[in-house]
Order: C-alpha cells, then sequence, then structure tokens
C-alpha cells in the first residue's frame, strides 16, 4: 500500500494529476502543448545559453588573436581571454535571451488571437520579434531584421 510510505505524503488519491486536459490541446493540434509559462522559461534560457556560450567561444578565440602579438606570458593571455569572453559572451547572451522573450510573447499573443499556432503566426511572431529588437536603429535595420527573424521561425 503506498499509503504506508509515508502518510503525510498522501499518496492515497488518484493520478489525474499526471494526465492533461483537454483544456491543453488547441483546435488542430493533436497533442496537448506547453504553457506560456513553460514556453517562456525554456526559449529564453536556452537560448541565452546557447548565446552565453557561442559568444564565450567568439571572445576566446578574440582574447587569443589579440593577445598573440604579446610576449609569451600566461597571465597577459589569460587577461586578454578572459576581457574577450566576457565581453562577447554576455552580449550575445543577453541580445538572443531578449529576442527569445519578444518572440514568445508575440507568439503567444498571436496562437491566442488567432486560436492556432501555425507556421504563419510563428512567422508573424519572428518578424515582430525582429523588427522591434532593432527598431532603435531605424526602419530599415528593424526591417532586415523582422525578415531574418521570420525566416529563422520558418526554418525552425
Amino acid at each position: 500500500d503506498k499509503a504506508k510510505l509515508h502518510p503525510m505524503a498522501n499518496l492515497g488519491g488518484g493520478v489525474d494529476y499526471l494526465f492533461n486536459s483537454d483544456d491543453d490541446i488547441l483546435p488542430g493540434m493533436g497533442v496537448p502543448q506547453r504553457g506560456f509559462g513553460d514556453d517562456l522559461c525554456y526559449g529564453v534560457g536556452t537560448t541565452y545559453i546557447t548565446g552565453l556560450t557561442i559568444g564565450g567561444a567568439w571572445g576566446l578565440v578574440e582574447g587569443l588573436r589579440s593577445t598573440r602579438h604579446l610576449p609569451p606570458s600566461f597571465k597577459v593571455r589569460l587577461n586578454g581571454v578572459l576581457n574577450g569572453c566576457t565581453r562577447r559572451g554576455p552580449y550575445l547572451g543577453n541580445s538572443v535571451g531578449i529576442l527569445a522573450m519578444i518572440y514568445t510573447c508575440a507568439n503567444a499573443s498571436i496562437g491566442k488571437v488567432r486560436g492556432k499556432h501555425d507556421l504563419a503566426g510563428s512567422m508573424l511572431a519572428g518578424g515582430l520579434a525582429g523588427a522591434l529588437f532593432r527598431s532603435a536603429a531605424g526602419l530599415r535595420s528593424a526591417g532586415i531584421a523582422g525578415v531574418m527573424c521570420a525566416t529563422a521561425a520558418a526554418i525552425w
């Protein structure tokens, strides 16, 4: 008997919490979807970590190249590498994390309004995310970023 394992665990009840309700399935979708909070945490977290890793590798290469002409001192090269990693890693991680956050919010809003999640909604959300992210740089830059992010959303 499961309840004998620990009486405070209240294991005598059913396991209904393991199963998804019909409310989790949107029209046109065959399987339940994650909620908005799950999508936001997963999307922003994974893109931030990926951007931080790629940016750190970019900074590593940049740091090694910038200290190539200096005397072969371990401390000087280490300092150059650390400066490069901390310059590029957080920059790229934060940038793609913000893009993912804008995309996830736009995608959830578009899906809620339209009542379905499909390729067109994802592309529109990607376009909005890219355009909003680069909007301070001007209309041309925002348009280019919007097209690039919409294309990335279509490929993904």
